[in-house]
């Protein structure tokens, strides 16, 4: 199932066309007003979208059956699964976020300043042989 069969398969039921649209159109409105938001009013935007999709969620899974509600829950679990990713990694402004490998190096008396969170391993740079200048 592709990302957005699961995740009309979590909002609307099976056959239900019109309430598909409707939610498909909202989810375009949702990531129109992200994407226009600027630096500033993003994470205001987005705790509000975030707000609004929950209690839509919320109320959307309150009223299935149980079988119904396993199988929503299945298909938003498998939509974020899509969307999330393994090993992600976010970053506050003037921040820097790495997931998975980076190098850091510094020359002139510089320094590189970071905060691990995790395995960290650090090894001395080859030094140069003095033919090499």
């Amino acid at each position: 199932m592709d990302g957005a069969a699961a995740g009309r398969g979590a909002l609307v039921r099976p056959g239900d066309d019109e309430r598909e649209q409707d939610e498909l159109e909202r989810l375009d409105q949702t990531a129109g007003a992200l994407e226009v938001a600027g630096a500033t009013a993003a994470e205001r935007v987005r705790i509000r979208q975030e707000a609004t999709w929950q209690a839509r969620i919320e109320s959307l899974l309150e009223n299935l059956d149980p079988a119904e509600r396993a199988r929503a829950a299945d298909d938003l679990r498998a939509l974020l699964a899509q969307h999330t990713g393994q090993g992600s990694a976010s970053s506050g402004q003037g921040g820097l976020a790495v997931s998975g490998s980076m190098n850091m190096h510094t020359d002139g008396g510089s320094v590189g300043v970071g905060v691990w969170n995790g395995d960290l391993h650090i090894e001395r740079p080859q030094v140069p042989d003095p033919s090499q200048g």
